[in-house]
């Protein structure tokens, strides 16, 4: 749909989405086309309507406060009447950078207009960390919702849904914009009300888990005439309990980690089933698994987290399952109930993927560090795990209805968003959601250092290293931030930085409630910060008094993650908008990304030619470390690929009888 033609949101009915269309085999390969996306970016022209805004802005210096409203009035009935073409958003714009300035204290710079600019045409805007894109998001969200659009911001957390909202709410307020939060714990009608907002904040799960709840209200969404009789009848009128109003406008922020990172699992709605498997069943089944011997009778498939029975371990199996009768003589049920044992005890680590809290086991958020206290692992895993850490079991849950993000946000009417690493996922945003992405410029040249990477042969010898830089820096009264993949891995670092009376803000799932404020300090001079992951991503790190003078903050990245993305985020804590600032990345061999991928022989083997306390040369360091991080990469596409590939599947199966959800 084109700039010019939307809009007028008080005609698309009353519960609007875009009608699914899945792309093509041919289109998916030709948005992977190297360089297409490099040569679209540059030609993005942004000078032209900067320049349009600054014109427009000139007409609101002058403006009385008597007249502002009037002003706004005015724009509003123009955008419902002929849609948000290029004109009419830019004098939206410079109205809402004056009411911004006006309000809050902050007006939007150039480079905060172009990608405002950006999301506006429907597209995704690459913005380096630092560059104010909560602000930024504020323009085509306004200018949505004086067309008459519903409009939902997504972000990361709960946390960053009201502290966004709240710190842009007397900018909405001014003018004449009402807005809403949605965060976990709320009840219907707060949700609601929420919802009937003109702009709402909310994270991506607890928008999909509403939307389900309003396709199983609505039976598989009857057609716009069927639901207009229905808003007309008091009586069978469904419409008055829905959520949402429909799927017209969604802004990411973030918007790799939502629509990447987090889209390689359905979303499930579930209620506690009826009959939950026996405490019996998974001990036996814990035991079966324990009777097996790795590379004989099954094989671990890491980097796939997947366990694959050999011949032999069927074998075994079947001779166990007729001893144990009942449901053991079911191959296709024994198999399942061992394969997630074997899943349990190997794939799945305490601190890792997982932490027990208040007697529970409590999934961790491998792309945040967060713990996901509403959610559990399907067909028995989570009652397996929590059988072998001696915690209560809880009821296997029913599943009632199921979305992906893949089908999910393409119902979109208008789909854009805003991130500080995108490019490396320009073909994947572009194939799965039509999304294109295009890099904006920074306002402020960037000041960031980075350091050669430092690869050792052993744990033991890179955490002493790190531990040592970490102390360097210390004593020249530079901050460090230390980014780690797991709450053991921030542990034991923790425990090193002890060892040397290095004081120290650890910050992992545990301590989650107090994030933000813990990274918010993590500038301030001399200060040490060990967080897990991307912990805290979205909150600003501002430098202490003369931090500047030494050089701003350092990060140290302790460990290749799954995404180079997500390393990129993590160097993009510091030298933020034109500060100082240096990174380095501190790996070692035996590092788990390194370990999914290769077998231990292996990488003994190249151990042996790096010395005990050197790194490696530049050749072994990029095949231990960097090889196996772009093969996790196509690992993670190939499963987001292959869940689209079965979102399309069931949609045509099920073209006669209605969505799979």
């Amino acid at each position: 749909m084109s700039s010019a033609a939307f809009g007028r949101g008080l005609s698309l009915g009353p519960y609007p989405e875009r009608k699914e269309d899945f792309p093509s085999s041919l289109e998916r390969a030709w948005s992977h086309l190297p360089g297409l996306f490099t040569s679209r970016t540059r030609r993005f022209g942004f000078g032209r309507f900067v320049k349009r805004v600054k014109e427009e802005a000139r007409s609101f210096q002058n403006l009385k406060p008597g007249d502002f409203g009037a002003a706004v009035t005015e724009l509003r009935y123009q955008l419902r009447k002929e849609g948000q073409t290029e004109g009419l958003t830019a004098r939206s714009f410079a109205l809402i950078q004056h009411a911004s300035e006006r309000t809050i204290g902050m007006r939007h710079f150039d480079v905060q207009l172009m990608g405002g600019y950006v999301m506006a045409n429907g597209m995704l805007a690459e913005m380096e960390t630092g560059e104010g894109k909560t602000l930024t998001a504020a323009l085509p969200a306004c200018t949505s919702a004086f067309a008459g659009l519903p409009v939902h911001v997504l972000t990361a957390n709960d946390y960053l849904v009201e502290r966004d909202a709240k710190l842009m709410q007397p900018l909405y307020q001014s003018l004449g914009l009402t807005v809403g939060t949605i965060v976990d714990g709320m009840e219907v009608e707060q949700r609601r009300a929420a919802y009937a907002c003109d702009i709402t904040y909310c994270t991506g799960k607890q928008l999909v888990f509403d939307y389900l709840k309003d396709r199983l209200l609505l039976r598989n969404l009857p057609g716009r005439l069927s639901l207009t009789v229905q808003k007309l009848d008091q009586k069978q009128n469904r419409l008055s309990s829905l959520l949402l109003r429909g799927l017209c406008v969604a802004l990411i922020d973030e918007a790799d980690f939502v629509l990447i990172d987090e889209a390689r699992t359905p979303l499930i709605l579930s209620q506690p089933g009826d009959a939950p498997e026996q405490k019996e069943t998974f001990v036996q089944a814990l035991s079966a698994a324990d009777d097996l011997e790795p590379g004989v009778d099954f094989v671990l498939r890491k980097q796939d987290r997947r366990i694959e029975l050999t011949e032999r371990g069927q074998n075994r199996l079947a001779r166990s399952g007729e001893a144990l009768g009942g449901i053991w003589t079911r191959k296709r049920r024994r198999e399942e109930l061992v394969k997630q044992a074997l899943s349990a005890r190997h794939l799945f680590q305490r601190d890792k993927q997982y932490l027990i809290k208040d007697g529970k086991v409590q999934i961790i958020d491998e792309n945040t560090g967060r713990i996901m206290a509403d959610r559990s692992w399907e067909h028995g895993l989570h009652q397996m795990i929590e059988v072998k850490e001696g915690c209560e079991i809880t009821p296997q849950k029913e599943p009632l209805a199921k979305i992906t993000y893949q089908r999910f946000f393409r119902r979109y009417l208008r789909l854009c968003g805003m991130s500080g690493t995108a490019m490396e996922v320009a073909g994947d945003l572009r194939s799965t959601y039509g999304l294109e992405v295009v890099r904006v410029p920074t306002h402020r040249p960037s000041k960031r250092r980075f350091k050669p990477t430092r690869v050792y042969s052993s744990e033991s010898d890179k955490w002493q290293v790190i531990a040592e830089s970490i102390q360097h820096h210390q004593q020249l009264g530079r901050p460090v931030l230390v980014g780690t993949r797991s709450v053991a891995a921030s542990e034991q670092l923790s425990k090193l930085l002890n060892s040397r009376n290095l004081g120290h803000n650890l910050l992992s799932a545990r301590q989650d409630a107090h994030e933000a404020e813990v990274v918010s300090q993590a500038g301030q001079r001399g200060r040490i910060t060990v967080a897990t992951n991307m912990a805290g991503r979205g909150t600003d790190i501002k430098l202490g008094l003369a931090v500047t003078e030494l050089g701003g903050l350092h990060v140290v990245v302790a460990e290749r993650n799954d995404s180079r993305r997500v390393d990129r985020q993590l160097m993009g804590r510091c030298a933020r908008q034109g500060d100082p600032g240096s990174c380095e990345a501190i790996l070692s061999f035996e590092d788990e990304i390194t370990s999914a991928r290769f077998p231990p022989w292996l990488v003994r083997f190249f151990s042996r030619f790096v010395p005990r306390g050197r790194t490696a040369g530049v050749v072994l360091s990029y095949l231990l470390t960097s090889l196996p991080q772009r093969a996790t990469e196509r690992t993670h596409a190939r499963l987001r690929r292959d869940l689209l590939k079965m979102d399309e599947h069931l949609g045509n199966l099920l073209a006669f009888s209605g969505p799979p959800e």
